[in-house]
């Protein structure tokens, strides 16, 4: 089977690295022949290893890679048998006629962003037919439930991670990632980790950086290097690939994550997490901020529920006191919660990955 999956880089890597992961999965598991048509091939330098954009319509990990453009010249040998159009990115203009002009139309899904509120399992799958040519696009929604496309999950990756961890603990600080965008209730948030017990914070490099700056009075530590603050190390982690952030995630006990790809990617971890929903106006993030909360906390006893609403919402209302009240209580139930990532992370990995369910509800519409 041939598929195109098409993906605009909207801002940071997230699109990027959503779009990649699919097309890599798909190719690599499922034997299917993917190109993935992408504006931005520059995004992936620092997420692919070995990947080099100078190398036209390279194959790399069996995914072919196109640069994406609006002109006419999106040119194509014969059309695949499924189109994944992520996150509404649009398809070109002579590419939708191509298609529409096709005797026998391939699938087009719009693989949408992943939410966990309750309406998208009655959306999921519902056809919507093009406004002025003769083609008919489904929505695919990530999500939770068996009423969802799911998420996106490798085969072997419990296995990789289980691997990782097989070794002997050794002692260490208290270690979490900070991955997030900009946060008023971070300095806050540093104050308190620098009075607290021994911590080491990662922080992936790039991330934070105007406001570790100004709260270190002074630029953040290259890429391998760390700084300390009271009973704080600050450690800058390269820019790694996918799979080395991967690692990063499975090394800590407890990762900040922010938008879609890597808050998945904790929940894998089987470690505590704290999400920073992608900022929107209105504060609508935070309608999905909750609904997430409601699905993840159900499995808690009320007062550590009670614990982690506290802090995801302080964190992501950018409130810096409330932030610092909250992280006490936070770290005491590490424990507690981390029980309870483990037995989430195999609830939710134990359904159908959306690479497979992907193929599946492509295929049931050829």
């Amino acid at each position: 089977m041939r598929l195109d999956v098409f993906c605009r880089v909207v801002d940071n890597f997230g699109d990027a690295g959503v779009a990649w992961r699919l097309a890599r999965q798909l190719a690599a598991e499922h034997g299917v022949e993917v190109t993935l048509w992408i504006d931005a091939p520059a995004t992936l330098v620092r997420m692919v290893e070995g990947f080099d954009p100078a190398r036209a319509a390279a194959r790399h990990q069996g995914v072919r890679i196109e640069r994406l453009g609006d002109a006419a010249d999106t040119a194509v040998d014969a059309l695949p048998a499924m189109v994944v159009e992520a996150f509404g990115c649009g398809l070109p203009p002579a590419y939708l006629q191509r298609m529409a002009a096709a005797p026998a139309q391939p699938a087009w899904i719009n693989l949408e962003y992943l939410s966990a509120e309750p309406w998208i399992e009655s959306v999921h799958g519902l056809p919507s037919p093009h406004p002025r040519l003769p083609l008919t696009r489904h929505f695919f929604f990530p999500g939770f439930t068996p009423a969802t496309g799911g998420l996106l999950r490798e085969r072997d990756l419990f296995a990789r991670r289980d691997a990782a961890r097989a070794g002997p603990a050794g002692a260490r600080p208290f270690t979490l990632s900070l991955f997030c965008y900009p946060n008023p209730a971070l300095p806050a948030l540093l104050d308190a980790w620098s009075a607290g017990d021994a911590m080491l914070c990662r922080v992936p490099e790039g991330v934070a950086t105007a406001a570790m700056a100004a709260w270190l009075g002074r630029p953040p530590p290259p890429p391998g290097g760390s700084t300390t603050r009271g009973r704080l190390t600050i450690e800058t982690a390269p820019f790694g690939t996918q799979d080395d952030y991967d690692r990063l995630l499975w090394d800590c006990d407890l990762n900040f994550v922010r938008g879609e790809d890597s808050f998945v990617r904790a929940q894998w971890a089987a470690r505590p997490l704290a999400w920073h929903a992608y900022p929107q106006s209105g504060d609508a993030h935070l309608v999905k901020l909750d609904a997430f909360l409601d699905r993840y906390a159900a499995g808690l006893a009320p007062d550590a529920a009670a614990t982690l609403r506290a802090f995801f919402h302080a964190w992501n209302r950018g409130d810096g006191p409330a932030a610092a009240a909250a992280w006490p209580a936070l770290q005491a139930a590490q424990a507690t919660l981390r029980d309870h990532a483990e037995r989430w992370s195999a609830a939710v990995g134990a359904l159908p990955d959306l690479a497979g369910n992907l193929l599946d509800f492509g295929r049931n519409r050829l």
